[in-house]
């Protein structure tokens, strides 16, 4: 492209923002313009997150609406939001409202809940008041891995813990090898609690420690039941427990399935290799995968392992990366018809 794309944050002093941030800081095709914060406008960015200052120099933080003007008819621009779920939405229909009036196509990745459901009824199940429910049409939601071209302007990109189970399920129920009953159990780091300070994450508990927490009613479940139907055309049944894990960032998931009658682990791996052959970020590993070799990248690693007619599917990603702000980095290089991979190529550095 001639020129780079401008690109804002919303909520953009999260742990999520500060992660888009920095990638899109290192991205040869998006500059960052606003990095909009409510609660810490014309402060410097580089005052909370101090790594962004070599690179952010002395850019400070733009006050919700401020940068509008920048919205223009002759440069589309890219929109990521890392607001908080239920806060998301009216702050997007604000933005796109203001984009309209000015003539300016713009792509919004929504790193919230606010637009992962098609239906307003699924949301507010789970979320309460939608902010904005004109827009979901709008808006289509699921993984790269299992989508074609977007066929809307705008993306509701998946969560961490539904990122990590999506890899693990879509390629089970595509290939029919079980009878779409699934038990997980995943593992994530501290930061996916959010960057406000709360018991869950308070260092003397969470460090050395290890527990479930909202067994079998984790709101991310039917995010996952909803996203797997629309990338397999079939309805898993989930059973998810989380656990709060005493590491900063990376999320490790165990999936288990009954196989199918005839089905064997050779099926198993064929129907994964068949599903990732054209997706960069995706590697299918012999033994067990492990979070250095993903954290702080937007790679994911999946292992099998099958005995008589039980399957077990283990994958790791990023929470922060792949989970949030790679994956929403991603899906906004589609959106663009950028290469999938610009700006993510970077390896994880592994003695995190």
């Amino acid at each position: 492209m001639s020129r780079r794309i401008p690109t804002a944050v919303l909520g953009a002093t999260g742990y999520v923002g500060g992660e888009l941030l920095r990638l899109i800081a290192a991205h040869p095709d998006f500059e960052l313009t606003a990095a909009v914060s409510e609660s810490r406008s014309g402060e410097p960015i580089a005052e909370t997150f101090g790594h962004l200052q070599p690179v952010l120099g002395d850019a400070a933080f733009a006050e919700p609406g401020s940068w509008f003007e920048q919205l223009s008819a002759e440069q589309p621009m890219a929109v990521f939001s890392a607001a908080p779920h239920g806060a998301s939405a009216a702050l997007l229909a604000r933005t796109i409202a203001a984009a309209k009036t000015r003539g300016a196509d713009l792509h919004v990745v929504d790193a919230s809940a606010d637009f992962r459901f098609a239906e307003r009824e699924a949301y507010e199940n789970i979320y309460g008041t939608h902010g904005a429910p004109d827009l979901l049409s709008d808006f289509s939601a699921g993984l790269p891995e299992h989508s074609g071209p977007p066929t809307t302007p705008h993306i509701g990109n998946p969560g961490c813990f539904a990122t990590a189970m999506l890899l693990a399920i879509v390629p089970v129920l595509r290939a029919g090898l079980g009878n779409g009953e699934f038990q997980a159990a995943g593992i994530t780091g501290s930061t996916g609690s959010g960057r406000q300070p709360q018991a869950g994450t308070h260092h003397p508990v969470r460090h050395s420690n290890l527990y479930a927490y909202k067994a079998l009613e984790h709101r991310h479940a039917p995010e996952v039941v909803a996203m797997a139907h629309l990338a397999s055309g079939h309805t898993p049944t989930l059973h998810f427990v989380p656990h709060s894990g005493p590491f900063a960032r990376g999320i490790h998931m165990t999936v288990f399935s009954a196989l199918a009658a005839g089905k064997g682990e050779q099926e198993v791996l064929d129907a994964f290799d068949a599903c990732y052959a054209d997706s960069p970020f995706v590697h299918v590993v012999e033994g067990t995968p492990k979070l250095k070799d993903v954290v702080a990248s937007n790679h994911a690693r999946i292992g099998i392992a099958v005995q008589d007619r039980q399957l077990v599917v283990t994958a790791v990603i990023d929470n922060l990366v792949k989970g949030a702000a790679g994956g929403a980095v991603q899906w906004m290089n589609r959106l663009f018809e950028l290469p999938e991979t610009r700006g993510l190529e970077a390896a994880a550095p592994a003695w995190t």
